[in-house]
């Protein structure tokens, strides 16, 4: 079984109203452009589809998607949205679940490859993207950069938003590469706090290179953002595009 955390049906239930910023027009429209522009006539699955985030105004979009999903209760809540038939998801593991036929993109979006939590499964995750794209086709990946830098010596938490709702933080095992997600969120009317933590296993851009060389793709373009900002040293993210040689 893969080491990715399981969401429930109260995590899957609350996601979507959680993430309203990155549900948003301002987030999706850039998002969606660029995808549709790689996946162009073509096919694209989604790894971690989830609710259906990214995956469903794709598919309003005019491409067809597909979806590897593990969590029957994140489809749960996709199936709300549109139907089997429309946007067809397989239930798995993204490192080795397979979707017939070839495509002409295959993409994680928001971090979903730090749910593997050893070298080892990311590196499949690349063999298993490889495996599904057709001569030429590409695979994306969104991935924050770790916050290192944010570290003084001896520390070991970055946090990442302080506001009236949520309180987040990361706190990070520097010799396994595991960062754990804290959240503290504001939770009805009462004033009391939920508090959830996930688990991740962090990659900075060249690892990535080089497990997407070992799964047989080339790098075609690392951007900050999906309106195409430059990628500099001090950007907090990238969006990555390795191609399968034609």
């Amino acid at each position: 079984m893969t080491s990715s955390d399981l969401w429930s049906q109260a995590e899957a239930d609350r996601y979507d109203g959680e993430e309203n910023e990155m549900s948003s027009a301002a987030v999706l429209g850039p998002t969606v452009d660029f995808l549709a522009e790689l996946a162009g006539d073509g096919r694209a699955l989604e790894f971690a589809i989830g609710t259906g985030r990214v995956g469903v105004p794709l598919r309003e979009r005019g491409v067809p998607v597909a979806g590897i999903e593990f969590s029957e209760h994140m489809v749960a809540v996709l199936r709300r949205k549109t139907d089997e038939e429309t946007l067809p998801v397989v239930i798995g593991d993204m490192a080795t679940a397979t979707v017939p036929g070839e495509f002409a993109l295959v993409y994680l979006v928001y971090n979903t490859i730090s749910n593997l939590l050893t070298q080892d499964e990311q590196v499949e995750c690349f063999r298993n993207a490889a495996r599904h794209l057709r001569p030429g086709g590409r695979f994306v990946i969104e991935l924050g950069v770790p916050p290192l830098r944010l570290l003084p010596p001896g520390q070991v938490a970055v946090p990442f938003d302080v506001s009236a709702e949520h309180l987040g933080f990361d706190t990070f095992d520097l010799v396994e590469q595991i960062l754990v997600s804290h959240h503290l969120t504001r939770d009805g009317e009462d004033g009391r706090y939920r508090r959830d933590a996930s688990r991740h296993r962090y990659a900075w851009p060249a690892e990535l290179d080089l497990m997407a060389r070992i799964a047989g793709l080339a790098p075609e373009r690392r951007v900050a953002d999906w309106d195409g900002s430059p990628f500099t040293q001090d950007s907090a993210k990238h969006i990555s595009v390795w191609r399968k040689p034609a």
